[in-house]
Formats: structure tokens, C-alpha cells, sequence
């Protein structure tokens, strides 16, 4: 008995030390999820120009009219869960109840509208935001060919003369008038803080309208799967200065004048220039 008695005060502050060890990791655990989100990229919540600004604001207002109905009625589940609880004698048991007017309108009224107003704002974005729409009718426009390849991406700038692989280099302020098509596969040609994306398909050409309004270096990618290659089919996009040149050489641009049919390669000439490969960079 004596040594039960010695052995279970320290048994106790055992179990009270593990218990504060225990909520010690967990409160460490919580604070360290945040630093989880250091390596993210918010992309389209950090745009650059005014197409993936309005963007966001049609991610921001979508997002909006869901909480709307979203928090409410996370909020009413508790608040039931809660009232209706078997110590809770003033809730009243209804077991004959059957149907309400009042409570059928809540409840097809409220999704409704949340399904209009989230078609209205996809309507309204989606005419405004028409990549083929252009973006000034004060400013002209720089033209800019897009040749998707296995897996690389071909970037040719006809009014001056140059091209570039895997870098893409726009002036600021200058509204950006794509062409793009596929010399292989369908493709997805995507720079997230620009704005909108497009696909790229073999003998059809796509447009869209886009712009740079900040200096700086952005990400760009292929949103569509198109092979071994994929997961390497990057490019680098430059906002410069309106002065700045794009990248390349002038023999390139020759080459690619001689072996190119705007906008489709022919096969001989894109076999030579630009041969599959894993990686360009």
C-alpha cells in the first residue's frame, strides 16, 4: 500500500507532463503550417497587367457570393447541433412536423440567386474578357507569333524581326497581340499573372490580348499535358522598359522566315530548327 501510494503522485505528474508536452507539439505544429504556404506562389492573386486583374477580381467576387451562402450555413449546422441537444429541455420535439412555406423559400430562394449572380458575373467576365477583344484601340499593338513544340516554346516577334526560345520578352505599358498555334500536340499556353490562358492547336491559329503594366520577371507554363516533356515546358517572361529589345538573333529570325508558313511550321523546316527535346532553357 505504501508503495502504491509513493508511486501514484509521480504517475500523476507523469500524466500532466505528458499532457503539456502533448499540447506543446500540437501548438507547434499549428504554428508552423503557415510556413508551409512560404514556397506557394500566388500567381493569378498577384497579377500585372489588367487582364489578370480583372481576373482576380472575378475569382474575389465568386469566392464572395459562395461565403455568402458557405458560412451561413456552416454556422446554422452548429447552431442546430447545439440548441437541439438532449440537455436542452426549452427545444421543442416535433415529430408530426412535415412542411413549412417559410422554410422552402429559404431554402430554394437562396441558392438560387447565389446560381444567378454566380452566372451573371461568368457571363459579364467572359464577354469582357475576350481574348480576341483588343485591349486599346489608342495604342498599336505589338504582334507576337506563339509556336507550341515538343516541349519547348517558340516565341517570334515579325515586326522585328527576331525570335527566341523558352523567353519571352514584352515592353510595359504596350498592349500584346498573341498568335498562337501547335506544331505538335495540343498545348496550353498560360502566364498566370498576365491573365487569361489559351490553347494552342496543330493547323488553327488562336489570339489573344494581353498586357504588362510592371517591370519584372514572370513564370510562364503549359497548363495541358502534352507528353515526357511536359513537367519542363517552362518560359520566362520579361516586362522591360518600352525601349528594350526582344531576345534574339537575326539569323534565327531568318531561319525561321524561310522554314515558316505563319503560323504553322512546315516539317522540314521545324525538324532542323527545332529538334524534340526534354528540356530548352
Amino acid at each position: 500500500m505504501d508503495m502504491s501510494k509513493r508511486c501514484s503522485p509521480r504517475a500523476a505528474r507523469n500524466g500532466i507532463n505528458l499532457a503539456r508536452l502533448r499540447s506543446a507539439l500540437r501548438l507547434c505544429a499549428c504554428a508552423t503550417l503557415p510556413l508551409l504556404l512560404t514556397a506557394c506562389h500566388w500567381a493569378v492573386l498577384d497579377p500585372r497587367g489588367p487582364v489578370g486583374q480583372a481576373d482576380r477580381t472575378i475569382l474575389i467576387d465568386s469566392l464572395a457570393i459562395m461565403l455568402a451562402i458557405g458560412v451561413p450555413t456552416i454556422i446554422a449546422t452548429f447552431a442546430f447541433a447545439w440548441w437541439f441537444r438532449a440537455s436542452n429541455t426549452r427545444a421543442r420535439y416535433r415529430p408530426d412536423w412535415e412542411f413549412s412555406g417559410a422554410i422552402e423559400l429559404v431554402v430554394w430562394a437562396i441558392p438560387a440567386m447565389v446560381i444567378i449572380l454566380l452566372g451573371g458575373v461568368a457571363w459579364i467576365g467572359s464577354h469582357e474578357l475576350d481574348p480576341a477583344k483588343p485591349l486599346s484601340d489608342r495604342v498599336a499593338p505589338l504582334d507576337v507569333q506563339v509556336v507550341s513544340l515538343d516541349w519547348k516554346w517558340l516565341f517570334i516577334y515579325p515586326q522585328e524581326g527576331v525570335a527566341s526560345v523558352n523567353q519571352l520578352v514584352v515592353p510595359v505599358g504596350v498592349p500584346l497581340r498573341f498568335a498562337l498555334t501547335s506544331a505538335s500536340v495540343w498545348n496550353v499556353f498560360f502566364v498566370p499573372q498576365l491573365g487569361s490562358m489559351i490553347y494552342t492547336m496543330n493547323g488553327m491559329r488562336t489570339q489573344m490580348n494581353l498586357q504588362a503594366d510592371e517591370i519584372g520577371t514572370l513564370h510562364g507554363l503549359s497548363a495541358h499535358f502534352s507528353g515526357d516533356g511536359f513537367s519542363d515546358m517552362h518560359f520566362r517572361c520579361g516586362s522591360c522598359a518600352p525601349t528594350t529589345s526582344p531576345p534574339g538573333s537575326r539569323h534565327r529570325a531568318e531561319s525561321a522566315r524561310r522554314s515558316m508558313t505563319p503560323p504553322t511550321w512546315r516539317s522540314r523546316g521545324r525538324a532542323r530548327t527545332c529538334p524534340p527535346r526534354r528540356s530548352a532553357r
